[in-house]
């Protein structure tokens, strides 16, 4: 019962939608009305800049963090390592089917990267480390985030299943199931990064600027 009472908790925990609260309270709109629709960091970024894209990025993140930390109220579980990781991954994905169905923003929410991120990062922080060092690569390379985000999570069970090689099954399970989940939320974008279409975030200006200058020149 105590742990039922936690999911739910994580669940509410992960519906708190940052960025549409973010738009409607200091802005005055929806932020699910304009650019992608997507009610996630990278769409706030777009739509109101780096401060508030970082501030609901942090939060969203803090959303997964919090949830896997809610299994500190169960001390039962202190003492058997894999009971407490599988608690720790069933608070985490309540929090982030919340963030993509959240309750307090009619069920229309973001695609989970950021809460996903806080969740590895509140069980295993090595490998939340290696994933933000992909997401960070692609980024820099190829300025999208939604590229970034997908091969971020990729690498994901890379890490758990090879490079770590983690015994606990139920995370092994979890590692594939979160690269899966990711790819279908992200379907929209395969498709417009296959078309050419997607769009970038406006960062590394200057260094596409004089990448232009020197073909120019040339």
């Amino acid at each position: 019962m105590n742990e039922l009472l936690l999911i739910v908790l994580a669940y509410l925990i992960g519906s708190i939608p940052t960025s549409v609260w973010v738009s409607k309270y200091f802005f005055g709109i929806d932020i699910r009305d304009y650019g992608s629709g997507n009610a996630g960091a990278t769409n706030t970024y777009r739509i109101f800049g780096p401060k508030w894209g970082t501030f609901v990025m942090i939060v969203d993140m803090m959303k997964g963090i919090a949830a896997v930390k809610l299994s500190l109220l169960l001390p039962y579980y202190f003492d058997h390592d894999t009971l407490l990781t599988n608690l720790q991954v069933g608070l985490g994905l309540a929090a982030v089917i919340g963030h993509i169905y959240p309750i307090w923003a009619e069920f229309k929410g973001g695609k989970g990267v950021a809460t996903i991120f806080g969740l590895v990062l509140g069980i295993s922080p090595v490998t939340a480390v290696c994933c933000v060092g992909v997401f960070l690569l692609v980024l820099y390379l190829t300025r999208f985030v939604s590229l970034s985000s997908i091969l971020a999570s990729v690498s994901f069970p890379v890490f758990i299943l090879v490079i770590f090689n983690v015994e606990n099954d139920f995370y092994r399970i979890f590692a594939i199931a979160v690269s899966l989940m990711v790819l279908v939320t992200h379907q929209k974008n395969i498709g417009r990064l296959l078309k050419g279409s997607e769009s970038k975030v406006p960062i590394l200006k200057y260094r596409d600027r004089r990448k232009e200058k020197r073909k120019a020149d040339f």
